[in-house]
């Protein structure tokens, strides 16, 4: 008894023209998505530049900040802020909002794992779960919406500068463009 040739699976032709001309279909629908990916990424920028450099940029040398068009649109640039702690300088960021009065925007979150039978010892505060040597995990945020409203507030508020390298921050003015409708 052959084994080779017992394991060769015969495939009708047609049905082998079938496989090959979806496969060929699947690579153009993959090539389309990728081509529309970069256009739309290319669209994305250009109305990152119009919001945020060209239109506020026109409406700073005419002097104004709001504009009603025909039609009931009207523009206007207002300040838009963004911030995010970089993983890599998540301890510095907490260091400096504590040391500058603003810890209390760090949220803090404890977990403990006990094995059964050891709900007294969840009762207990951390320091003496850490004497026990029981294992103690803490982690450390702070919320997105909150240190972006802090940036804002240091710096349209306040006047005052935060560090950028720690809080990943983006300050630009922003268009917007309201419409009856």
């Amino acid at each position: 008894m052959d084994l080779e040739a017992e394991s060769i699976v015969r495939i009708d032709m047609a049905m082998s023209s079938n496989i090959t001309d979806s496969c060929k279909k699947l690579l153009e629908t993959q090539k389309e998505i990728e081509a529309t990916e970069q256009a739309l990424k290319k669209l994305k920028d250009v109305e990152t530049t119009l919001s945020e450099q060209t239109i506020p940029n026109l409406m700073q040398q005419a002097g104004v900040e709001l504009i009603k068009l025909e039609g009931g649109i009207s523009v206007e640039v207002k300040p838009f802020y963004s911030a995010r702690i970089p993983v890599s300088k998540s301890e510095e960021a907490f260091e400096w909002l504590r040391e500058n009065g603003h810890g209390d925007l760090i949220k803090n979150q404890v977990s403990l794992e006990f094995g059964m039978k050891q709900d007294n010892e969840a009762k207990s505060i951390i320091e003496e779960l850490k004497a026990k040597g029981l294992p103690v995990k803490q982690k450390t945020t702070v919320h997105p919406s909150s240190l972006r409203g802090f940036v804002r507030e240091q710096i349209q508020d306040l006047g005052k500068d935060v560090p950028a390298e720690l809080f990943g921050t983006y300050v630009a003015n922003k268009t917007k463009i309201t419409t009856k409708e």
